[in-house]
């Protein structure tokens, strides 16, 4: 593993972040789409000598994806199994599990998070050494307030003071979805996916141990959902 282990820290340095420029008519929000992220890493990883390709597995409930990195001496590097369950069991749901799916296993693989398609994230994508670009915190005398948002409503659910009670307020939403009684499984499954999707640009800015532990917890209440069909 070690041409491929230095080969790939090369081309970490040169990664670009995944540009926000498609919109979700259905969130009112932007995100950054597969073709995106492709590109954020493609270059690099191919100037060092690596080709990445997208591996699938059998699945009886959704799709399962991995991202492998394959290094011109023959060494690979698997970035692990992602799993993402159909909201439908016909091809539009699963061709829009893929697409999630192979979404977020090149940004876990790579470590590359989602950016607003503004001037700094600009300027950041030129950047040979992507730490170059980034600016120091400003400590703030009075920080905002953070908003919870519900898919399909402009206003947000709730605002928190802090990253603790808004983590805790979305973990309470996700437990109230999985609960509610009133919609059935598959329909459970699609809105704890909007929720996440819906606050995926407060997702990737907490802190890494936090961040981990929120989505293991979503991904546990899917596959629990997904156990009851």
């Amino acid at each position: 593993m070690n041409n491929i282990a230095k080969a790939f820290v090369a081309a970490k340095r040169e990664f670009a972040p995944a540009l926000k420029t498609s919109t979700n008519p259905h969130f009112r929000s932007k995100y950054a789409d597969l073709a995106g992220c492709l590109e954020a890493v493609n270059e690099a990883l191919l100037n060092n000598g690596i080709a990445v390709y997208q591996e699938t597995a059998e699945d009886g409930t959704g799709v399962t994806v991995e991202t492998v990195f394959l290094h011109e001496s023959g060494e690979v590097l698997r970035g692990g199994k992602l799993h993402v369950p159909a909201a439908k069991q016909d091809p539009q749901g699963y061709g829009s599990a893929l697409t999630y799916a192979r979404r977020y296993s090149i940004m876990a693989a790579c470590g590359i998070a989602a950016e607003d398609d503004d001037g700094n994230a600009a300027t950041f994508r030129k950047t040979k050494n992507p730490l170059d670009a980034v600016a120091p915190v400003q400590q703030q005398s009075s920080a905002p307030a953070l908003p919870l948002y519900i898919p399909g409503k402009d206003d947000p659910h709730s605002e928190h003071p802090d990253l603790a009670s808004w983590a805790q307020a979305y973990e309470a939403m996700m437990s109230k979805i999985e609960g509610s009684a009133k919609i059935d499984v598959r329909e459970r499954m699609t809105k704890l996916r909007e929720l996440r999707e819906a606050n995926e640009q407060r997702l990737e800015k907490m802190d890494v141990s936090v961040k981990a532990k929120l989505v293991a917890d979503y991904n546990l209440r899917l596959k629990r959902l997904g156990a009851q069909q």
